[in-house]
Order: structure tokens, then sequence, then C-alpha cells
């Protein structure tokens, strides 16, 4: 199972450099038994299909709201020129996506989040290796500067050697893998990031075009009632003249 998992992983490297460049890091440098990160390879695997899931997912979500914008934006504009009247499904499907849309905003922000740790990883294992590299540091002992992922959470305490220390925490810091994965998820970052403020963003325009269509109904309803009112007055008002006139003649 572990070998199949492992093989899996390995065929998808070209597909998501940053988790296999991940993966790659820990099985050369921080557990050297396939037990020990069974789980990590385990849980990319599983990533790479919601990651799949997640951008299919949007593409045909940003699609829908698309269509659902450009058809909001015109409603108003028939309603504020016209007598066009907005249905209750067609205000429904507006209330149904400012919905999901607050749903799906609370959810990246947990993704925004979520990404933060691995670009925290990466961040102190290059200011670590930054500060052995640099001219200016006094480091007498640079096999006692270590990086331990074990506390991060991504194998088990038990696993070995669990940390990389000195020249060998220098050698991963020169790897392509540890530059692009690093890169990579500092972009997924900021864009989970620029995710939440679309998603905010649209939601308060859906907000702002529930609430005009909101108002456009009521107005139009008060105008039809007044100009029942009115009409009902004009036809008193000829009824009496008639009757006046009758009486006269």
């Amino acid at each position: 199972m572990l070998r199949v998992l492992h093989q899996v992983s390995g065929r998808g490297a070209l597909r998501f450099p940053a988790l296999t460049g991940t993966l790659t890091m820990v099985e050369n440098h921080f557990s050297r038994i396939t037990s020990d990160h069974a789980n990590l390879t385990m849980v990319i695997q599983i990533f790479q299909y919601i990651i799949y899931g997640i951008a299919s997912f949007f593409f045909v979500y940003a699609i829908i709201l698309l269509g659902e914008g450009f058809y909001t934006t015109s409603a108003i504009k028939k309603e504020l020129q016209s007598d066009f009247k907005t249905t209750v499904c067609g205000r429904c499907i507006t209330a149904f996506f400012m919905f999901l849309t607050y749903i799906l905003a609370l959810a990246f922000l947990a993704i925004f989040g979520f990404t933060a740790i691995p670009v925290f990883l990466f961040f102190n294992m290059w200011n670590t290796c930054a500060a052995m590299r640099s001219p200016d540091s006094n480091i007498t002992s640079p096999d006692s500067i270590c990086v331990d992922v074990r506390q991060y959470g991504i194998i088990p305490w038990n696993a070995t050697p669990g940390k990389a220390c000195g020249a060998t925490l220098g050698d991963i810091c020169n790897t392509s893998e540890f530059y692009l994965s690093y890169h990579l998820y500092i972009v997924a970052f900021a864009g989970a990031g620029a995710t939440v403020i679309a998603l905010l963003h649209y939601l308060m325009i859906l907000s702002a075009n529930w609430a005009y269509l909101k108002n456009v109904v009521s107005t139009h309803d008060y105008q039809d009632i007044k100009t029942k009112d009115d009409q009902d007055l004009e036809a008193e008002a000829r009824s009496k003249e008639g009757q006046n006139s009758s009486s006269y003649s």
C-alpha cells in the first residue's frame, strides 16, 4: 500500500511541484523510513484531487456568477427605465448566490490561513540558511543550527532524523525542490488571499443589487397602488360630475 502511494505521488510530480517537491525533501532529508511519512504521502495524494475539484468548481462557478451578474444588472436597468418587473424566482436566485458566495468566502478564508503554514515553514528555513551564509553572522558552530520539521506536525516525533542541521540544511536550501516549492506556496498563499478579496467584493455587489431590486420592487408596488387610487378617485369624480349634470338637466 505504501509503495503504491509513493508511486502515485511520484507520477503526480509534474502536476503539483510544490506538494511533490515537499515530499521529496522530506524523504531525502527528514524521514528516510517510508512508514514515517506515509500519512503525508496520503494527504498529498488527497490534496491533488481536492485541488482539481476546486479548480473545476470555480471555473464553472465563475461563469455562472458572470451570467448572474449580467442578468441582475440588466434587470435593475429595466426596472429603473421601464415597467419591467423582476420575478420572485429571480430574487431568490440572487439571494441563493449571496449565501453561497458568503460560504465560499469563509471557506477560502480558512484555505488562506492553511496556506500560510507551508509559507511560514519554508520562510523559516530560508531565513535560517540566509543567516548561515551571511558574512556578518558570527556562527562558530554551524552544526548547532537546525530546523526540525517534526514540530510542525508534518512527520511524527519518532521519525529519523526529523531535522536538518548545518551543511545539510544549507544543501536543502540550494535544491531546486526547495526553491520551486517555496515560491509556489507563496503564489498559492497570495492566490487564496486574492480569491477571498474577490469573493467579498462580489458579495458586496450582489448585496447592492439585491438592495436595489428590493427597493425598486417596493417603489413599483407603491406606484401601482398610487395609480390605482388615482384612477378610483378620477372615476369617482367623473361619476359625481355625471350625476350633477343629469340632475341639472
